[in-house]
């Protein structure tokens, strides 16, 4: 690690390990739906709503702290481009179940349940990940998992599109629940850009 006799701030590390850990709230929220009735799922979506909103004023919040920052922990645009991914994670997983309820979907496909478990598990690593930036220790098993969780996430989504378009649900409803998969494949590709950042910047901080 690269030894600085400057000061750094070192809050963006508190609040990065929040972001992640309301990531996790989202990805919770997401495995609830799965599970509920049609009748609760209003319910579900205004909480989703809410750890949505929390998540954009952690983001901004980090984007106050950065500006108003004379000497940041890791590079600025590293910070800038850490937040939003973190911040496309919780939109993504917002937006699915939005659709959900806007489109009164009776009954998801199979297979979007192991699309939400690999999201669920690449919250939790990337939680686990986010304090250890302040040491830059324990995180090259982090990335290589979530970038193999995408991997996966990309496998069940093409399962998923090939499910759609059997003919076995009628075209607006394959035009609705496409929308729902492929929003929760952004979601993984939003982890996987985040793993990015953290290893870009774990290589400029060794």
């Amino acid at each position: 690690m690269r030894f600085r006799l400057t000061p750094r701030e070192t809050s963006f590390y508190d609040m990065f390990a929040a972001s992640a850990d309301n990531i996790v709230t989202g990805s919770k929220l997401l495995m609830e739906l799965l599970g509920a009735d049609t009748s609760a799922r209003a319910e579900i979506a205004e909480r989703m709503r809410a750890a949505e909103h929390a998540g954009d004023d952690a983001t901004h919040a980090i984007f106050h702290q950065l500006n108003s920052s004379f000497i940041t922990p890791f590079d600025r645009e590293d910070i800038y481009a850490l937040a939003g991914s973190l911040d496309d994670i919780m939109d993504f997983m917002e937006e699915a179940v939005d659709l959900v309820v806007l489109y009164q979907i009776e009954e998801l496909p199979k297979g979007v349940e192991q699309q939400i478990e690999v999201l669920a598990r690449a919250a939790e690593l990337t939680a686990e990940a986010m304090p250890n930036l302040r040491t830059m220790t324990n995180l090259t098993e982090y990335w290589i998992e979530v970038n193999r969780l995408e991997n996966q996430a990309d496998q069940i989504h093409r399962k998923l599109l090939a499910q759609l378009f059997n003919g076995k649900y009628d075209a607006i409803e394959v035009l609705k629940l496409k929308q729902i998969v492929d929003v929760l494949e952004e979601a993984a590709d939003a982890f996987e850009h985040v793993a990015n950042t953290v290893e870009t910047i774990a290589v400029k901080e060794s």
